[in-house]
């Protein structure tokens, strides 16, 4: 036994304090000259707080002034608040920065261009405003050329006579909107009508997006699928391309339920073209793989899920009240963008009149 040991066992014979109650003294000692260290090792000079080591005034036999853990910590605490307001003001400067850049805007353009669409652009390039504006000039063509705010849904409705896409009655525990989609129910082959009917359900769901919200969710029902259904990798690549260049960071999260082992190959291929931010958006979920599932109820409540995936709703698609909502939607499209347009007749042989009720404010 050493010195030290042996002097502290004489202590504790002298005082008559047990083992049990020796090694409680130890620990309790040991504790506090750790807290104590730590406490001194932290020095705050003026605003800045940095780590150093503790200096001892030989004269005085006194530390050097620090401050307690617990201002220390609020310290801390503001200078992140801190931090985080700059960051946001750093990023209100890039969008006043990114709206000057591209110019005066007109029409449509200009309603397009609100200051929540731009902040999407900047995310999408990293807040590199030469990038965004690039990447934001090219889809002001291409919506001036495709003029997706046009499309109807008597133009595309027989795309959707299955339901291979549509828009979910439900929204998921953040309020967004979501866009089923099953591809063993696709039915036809027309690339350019496929790609046209997605684009279509796309500003449709941006439409219906709640208040605040900017992005929507995906459920992808494998159920069906087939080499047959599915679509080629060509047309496949194109989707992703107008996804990814027109709709930035309008997807929050897609969830492939229960694809066939074949699919793996397919998604490989396709995932060559998908920007690594979007990739990291796309899970895959097994009905035995607990943890996937667990991931996907993170997103939506159970109640609301259709059975297709998992959950306890049943999911039934009505193509006739489908396109009855959508043509309503396309009211409030046409009044949104005004454009001046008659009102079209739907699968009953009714027409769909305007209706007053309020646009959600979101077309960015």
């Amino acid at each position: 036994m050493c010195a030290s040991s042996l002097s502290t066992f004489k202590v504790c014979r002298q005082w008559r304090i047990g083992w049990t109650s020796m090694a409680g003294l130890l620990l309790w000692f040991t504790e506090n000259l750790v807290l104590k260290k730590c406490y001194l090792l932290w020095k705050i000079d003026d605003d800045d707080i940095e780590r150093d080591n503790a200096r001892y005034d030989t004269a005085t036999y006194q530390y050097t002034p620090y401050k307690t853990l617990s201002s220390l910590t609020s310290e801390m605490f503001l200078r992140r608040k801190h931090t985080q307001k700059d960051d946001s003001e750093q990023r209100d400067a890039k969008v006043s920065e990114l709206r000057t850049a591209i110019g005066p805007l007109s029409g449509r353009s200009s309603m397009y261009c609100t200051n929540a669409c731009l902040r999407r652009y900047l995310e999408a390039r990293n807040w590199n405003v030469d990038k965004a504006k690039k990447m934001l000039e090219e889809t002001i063509k291409w919506r001036l050329t495709y003029k997706p705010e046009e499309i109807r849904w008597h133009e595309v409705a027989h795309e959707g006579e299955t339901g291979k896409v549509s828009r979910a009655n439900f929204h998921d525990r953040q309020g967004r909107t979501v866009l089923i989609m099953r591809p063993g129910m696709q039915n036809t082959t027309s690339a350019e009508n496929n790609i046209r009917h997605l684009v279509y359900l796309l500003e449709n769901a941006i439409l219906n997006l709640s208040e605040g919200q900017e992005q929507m969710s995906w459920l992808i029902d494998f159920t069906g699928f087939s080499l047959s259904t599915s679509v080629p990798i060509r047309t496949a690549r194109d989707i992703i391309y107008i996804l990814q260049s027109h709709y930035p960071e309008r997807l929050a999260i897609a969830f492939l339920y229960n694809p066939p082992r074949f699919f793996e190959a397919f998604y490989k291929a396709v995932k060559l073209f998908l920007d690594p931010k979007t990739a990291q958006k796309v899970k895959f979920v097994y009905p035995k793989n607990k943890d996937s599932v667990e991931l996907m109820q993170l997103y939506f409540d159970v109640g609301n899920l259709p059975g297709e995936f998992g959950g306890d709703a049943t999911l039934k698609y009505d193509h006739e009240e489908f396109s009855r909502l959508m043509a309503q939607d396309d009211v409030k499209t046409a009044k949104f963008w005004g454009i001046d347009e008659k009102p079209h007749q739907i699968g009953n042989g009714h027409s769909v009149a305007p209706e007053p009720a309020p646009i959600a404010q979101r077309a960015s």
